[in-house]
């Protein structure tokens, strides 16, 4: 046998065949979701924070009720949480089906659609690219870095992980699709760079003919997006993500053919141009564009956050679930900032020819940020890590593409590769798993938030918020305090505040918080609500019911205002419109056993006795212990002449309130009745 024979032979015995690839494949995948599921396991032991939980999930009475007809159409109609996301709202819900309020279950689903995702982006990019272990690190990197945390640990943050799952979707079936437009879909080629390069990278080249045809790989893209923008709408840059694509690695894009492939991606645009518009428009409604910060300021911000981000990527410490927003950064800091980055920027278009997967990941992480850098201001937060969820890929792309090529001269490149990747992703996770344990509760959290930023009022806010829930008042008053001492107009924390002082009997001092809630803050319901309560305090009836009013005026959906102005009306004597009161609050929140049992007292008045019986046992059954709806449940019993269960339920009311003077009167009088056969009994009690 020739010398050259002999070669090409050995040659194709040590090359692997398609079936080795992909059991090498199949087995980074399982590997890799492993790692990402295991590395985020401890978050099943965390509960829910008091950081929009409540809103998404704990308080919200229409998640918590499960996939049901009525809680479907809601969820298409809702734009509660300052946005349109009905499948995010969904995904709660199937949660809640499953798990109720277990906090584990919820965390279980977040973990993986994460680690399904992290796999899915090893499978996409090896699809691309044809490079199996390149694509596993940038997966890899993704799936455990800790900024991903924020996206992963938070329930109310499922709209990360849920849309990027159809992001990576999106791109697996456009890869597809565009094998389906070339006319040879697995010719492999080294790319432009490989006359200068000793270890050429080695992708899947798509030449395409442009036939541009609606196959069902193109509807199927369209779709995902679709779905993806309807959990979570900063996904409206996938288009654009589409053609940097179509530059590296599918090497679709080209002069001639920029203004076809433009075209074809037409539906991808005009989807993202309508969610845009409709999500401003949400946003803006719920209050979450913050206005009054000029655009100098705003990309200024932009340009600092950018860097910030850079910086978080490689040197991740420091997160915060919070980071407060600087109005004015020093001009040295921009301009700094700003070199840096165009510093950047034009590295990557020199190396375009060579290294085209420079110019395409840097563009990817500027461009899948635009949505949330600032320059439209939504919510009052300078950056968040949940944002870099989807864009920090762009970043990795470039850090393993390019690490490669600078080391593929290397004798022992395999081995060093290798141990470089298992030292970051032990570091990664590790870091990652600190990260979790400040996600346990509202508590650590936010003492971690203030403990790695400077001025962080909101922090404080929650701080209080969170130590509210635990009863301690005064530790909750003193972080109010402190957080209005860093931002004065900060409406919330007068409010909370003013809750606490009037909660402690202080209520002069707790109405000037509200009023000063109301000045910074004139559209805010919450305070008429809580200046109504103080007001029932101080015996001012009158003026309390139209605090009420203004509430409902403001937010017609406030249950709390319901609840108020319904026990203000039945006072006055209007049980039927206390009565229609109590009814709302019930189809706001229909486990409210206070309100079950005071529209049982109101349709009592109106000589509606069974009816009003049915509601104070449904007050008992959702809350045991509430000693005057067994009392009530009572009465109504035995006006009903069920005097055998009007005498168990005076009974309950005594075990829970012994010193209960109506129960102990009208439990001897039901006795007496019982044995000499009478059916007289009080009054039931009033709200």
């Amino acid at each position: 046998m020739s010398n050259s024979t002999r070669n090409a032979a050995e040659a194709g015995r040590q090359q692997p065949n398609d079936s080795q690839r992909e059991r090498t494949a199949i087995f980074a995948g399982v590997v890799l979701f492993g790692l990402v599921l295991g590395t985020f396991l401890p978050a099943l032991s965390n509960g829910f924070v008091g950081f929009d939980d409540p809103d998404y999930v704990t308080e919200n009475v229409h998640v918590q009720a499960g996939l049901t007809w009525e809680s479907v159409q809601w969820a298409f109609r809702s734009t509660e949480a300052a946005n349109w996301h009905p499948l995010t709202w969904l995904s709660h819900m199937l949660d809640c089906e499953f798990f109720g309020l277990a906090s584990w279950g919820h965390h279980l689903t977040s973990i993986l659609l994460h680690a399904v995702s992290a796999t899915l982006l090893f499978l996409v990019l090896r699809r691309m690219t044809g490079a199996t272990w390149r694509s596993f690190t940038v997966a890899m990197l993704f799936g455990v870095h800790p900024l991903r945390v924020e996206s992963v640990a938070w329930i109310a943050e499922r709209k990360d992980v849920l849309s990027a799952l159809f992001w990576l979707l999106a791109l697996w079936a456009y890869s597809r699709y565009a094998e389906v437009q070339s006319p040879k879909p697995n010719v492999q080629r080294p790319p432009a760079a490989s006359n200068n390069s000793p270890c050429p990278s080695r992708i899947t080249h798509h030449a395409s003919r442009f036939t541009f045809h609606v196959s069902r790989f193109y509807l199927l893209s369209l779709i995902f997006f679709a779905l993806g923008l309807m959990s979570k709408p900063m996904l409206v840059t996938l288009p654009c993500a589409l053609l940097l694509l179509d530059y590296w690695p599918l090497s679709r894009l080209r002069l001639e053919t920029a203004r076809r492939l433009v075209i074809e991606k037409l539906p991808f645009f005009l989807a993202a141009a309508a969610v845009s518009g409709v999500t401003f428009l949400v946003q803006k409604r719920g209050g979450a564009v913050v206005g009054g910060s000029p655009l100098t300021d705003r990309v200024a911000n932009a340009v600092v956050s950018y860097c910030r981000y850079l910086g978080k990527l490689f040197w991740p410490a420091d997160l915060a679930a919070f980071y407060p927003r600087i109005d004015h950064w020093p001009i040295a800091v921009v301009a700094a900032a700003g070199l840096l980055l165009l510093a950047i920027s034009v590295a990557a278009i020199a190396l375009r020819r060579g290294q085209p997967y420079a110019l395409t990941g840097w563009l990817w992480f500027l461009g899948t940020l635009v949505p949330v850098v600032g320059l439209v201001q939504v919510g009052a937060q300078s950056m968040a890590d949940r944002y870099s969820y989807v864009p920090s890929i762009g970043i990795f792309l470039v850090l393993v593409w390019g690490a490669h090529e600078l080391t593929c001269g290397w004798r022992y490149q395999g081995i060093g590769a290798s141990a470089l990747a298992a030292a970051t992703a032990l570091l990664c996770a590790g870091l990652t798993r600190q990260q979790i344990s400040f996600w346990k509760g509202g508590e650590s959290l936010f003492r971690h938030a203030i403990l790695v930023t400077k001025d962080n009022y909101n922090a404080h806010h929650a701080l209080g918020m969170a130590l509210d829930r635990q009863g301690r008042v005064d530790e909750a008053i003193s972080e109010y305090r402190e957080s209005l001492r860093e931002k004065d107009d900060y409406a919330e924390a007068h409010n909370n505040l003013g809750v606490d002082l009037a909660q402690q009997g202080r209520l002069d001092e707790g109405m000037s918080q509200f009023l000063a809630a109301l000045k910074f803050k004139p559209g805010y319901a919450d305070p008429h609500n809580n200046i109504g309560t103080t007001l029932e305090k101080q015996g001012r009836f009158d003026e309390a019911l139209g605090q009420f009013q203004a509430a409902l005026r403001l937010r017609p959906d406030f249950p709390d205002a319901h609840y108020n102005l319904g026990v203000a009306l039945g006072r006055k004597g209007r049980s039927a419109e206390a009565a229609s009161e109590f009814q709302r609050v019930l189809e706001l929140k229909p486990n409210y056993a206070e309100a079950h049992n005071n529209l049982g007292v109101m349709l009592d008045r109106q000589g509606q006795v069974d009816e009003a019986a049915g509601q104070y046992a449904e007050a008992a059954r959702l809350k045991p212990d509430y000693a005057s709806a067994h009392y009530n449940l009572g009465v109504a019993l035995a006006r009903q002449g069920r005097l055998d269960q009007a005498i168990s339920e005076f009974q309950d009311t005594l075990r829970l309130k012994p010193d209960y003077t109506a129960a102990q009167s009208n439990l001897a009088a039901a006795l007496a009745m019982k044995q000499n056969g009478q059916n007289k009994s009080g009054g039931s009690k009033q709200p």
